[in-house]
């Protein structure tokens, strides 16, 4: 690893490590861990999906609307590489996703067409139990070298530990309430990104990305901020010319 990788791998945990002792909300965090994976490893987006108290998966986090909505088409059509990665616990690796059509007959030509033919999928996982998984899409065929998919399974494993607030979290009905507590903040966020998004014009990314810039620039929790834009304690207005003054998005 040369030293600007190591340099900017050391970075993603240091950023991560100040997100949980900031305090930052968990749908922030991961989406930041998603970011930091197709930034770091040889992928070009990553999402992520999160079970509920019932094993039910959701979409969490993303890195492109791209990986956002092969999410979602896994779970409406109950296949694909992050719910075998999910039930198994073990990672999926598909060199070349023109081959796998047989295995996932909706998900492998959507994926394909969206622009990506490899993919590859790690667990989210807490001592034995499985919470989720990350997939890893790639642009070109070809499998996942050991250096990063084992950067990719640490980087995993902090999203797991992200999702336990303290101890008493590893009481299965306390993890269970935590992980439902993530999904419902992903719903409330989700909701505030489509207002942002009609009112500035944006597509949902850098509306979630207008969102996350005022959060942080307030020192305010991005699910509280959400909460107000939603309720319309916040108008929507001031949140869009927030990020005009800050250079995020381009004047209306």
């Amino acid at each position: 690893m040369n030293q600007d990788r190591e340099r900017e791998v050391s970075q993603a945990f240091v950023t991560l490590a100040s997100h949980l002792a900031l305090g930052y909300d968990v749908v922030d965090l991961l989406t930041t861990l998603t970011t930091n994976c197709a930034r770091l490893l040889d992928v070009d987006s990553a999402g992520l999906l999160l079970a509920n108290n019932r094993g039910v998966l959701h979409v969490l986090a993303a890195s492109s609307d791209a990986s956002h909505d092969l999410e979602l088409l896994q779970l409406q059509s109950e296949e694909g590489p992050c719910l075998d990665c999910y039930h198994g616990g073990v990672p999926v690796s598909i060199a070349d996703l023109t081959k796998e059509t047989e295995r996932w007959p909706r998900f492998a030509p959507a994926a394909v067409e969206a622009g990506f033919r490899s993919v590859h999928a790690v667990p989210l996982r807490l001592r034995d139990q499985f919470l989720g998984a990350v997939n890893l899409f790639g642009t070109h065929a070809g499998a996942l070298n050991e250096d990063d998919l084992n950067l990719g399974q640490a980087l995993a494993d902090v999203a797991s530990v992200s999702l336990v607030q303290d101890k008493l979290a590893t009481d299965s009905r306390v993890l269970a309430a935590q992980l439902q507590n993530a999904l419902n903040s992903r719903v409330l966020i989700e909701q505030a990104k489509g207002i942002l998004a009609q009112f500035g014009n944006l597509e949902m990314g850098p509306a979630f990305n207008v969102l996350q810039r005022y959060a942080r620039d307030h020192n305010e929790r991005l699910t509280d901020v959400a909460f107000a834009l939603v309720s319309r304690e916040l108008p929507a207005e001031q949140v869009l010319a927030h990020a005009v003054r800050k250079g995020a998005v381009g004047r209306r």
